[in-house]
């Protein structure tokens, strides 16, 4: 088969998230909504996005724990999975804290001035599953990959420009820890 549509947009994503793994300090998080104007829009628009891209990563992952031939991808997904339920959860209590919808405007205009982050598609999901062997491990690796580069550029944003400093940490925590998955993975994609 030839490399799809997801695989394609992940290897061009690849340069991107190699430029993007600069180090960062851990940092810690509160579940406590923010007091009234601590929260700016960069705040709100990373949890949002942040819980759509958790979900569509999610769905790569459950994929890739389930059928990945090399183990090392499954630990990979199974630890994903982990943490992104955790964080998840905090960013849900946060936005409902703040009286805000958890998810994000789906105009197009909402989005401007914050990147070209491209979502997955179903069709996608359905071509990953369709994959059997070293196949289906090349194409869950530039899915993860490419989910993950999404998922740093809105890292980015929250940490330049966020106002919530519990927000502003789960950025910088979760920044280390994708650095290190991203390394994890190119390190498979090259093998």
């Amino acid at each position: 088969m030839t490399p799809s549509g997801p695989v394609r947009r992940a290897a061009s994503a690849l340069l991107l998230t190699a430029a993007l793994l600069g180090g960062c300090t851990a940092g810690t998080t509160s579940a406590a909504p923010a007091p009234s104007g601590a929260v700016n829009d960069v705040d709100v628009m990373f949890l949002q996005m942040g819980l759509a891209q958790i979900a569509e990563g999610d769905r790569v992952a459950a994929l890739a724990e389930q059928h990945a031939g090399n183990p090392e991808i499954g630990r990979i997904a199974g630890e994903l999975r982990g943490q992104w339920r955790t964080e998840g959860g905090t960013m849900q209590r946060w936005l409902l804290g703040w009286s805000q919808p958890t998810a994000a405007d789906p105009s197009a205009g909402a989005h401007a001035g914050h990147g070209d982050l491209h979502a997955l598609r179903e069709s996608d999901f359905t071509d990953l599953a369709a994959r059997h062997g070293a196949d289906f491990d090349r194409t869950a690796v530039g899915m993860l990959l490419g989910t993950l580069h999404n998922g740093m550029e809105t890292l980015r944003l929250e940490s330049a420009a966020g106002a919530y400093p519990p927000a502003r940490a789960l950025a910088t925590r979760m920044t280390g820890e994708r650095q290190s998955q991203i390394q994890r993975l190119l390190r498979l994609a090259a093998g």
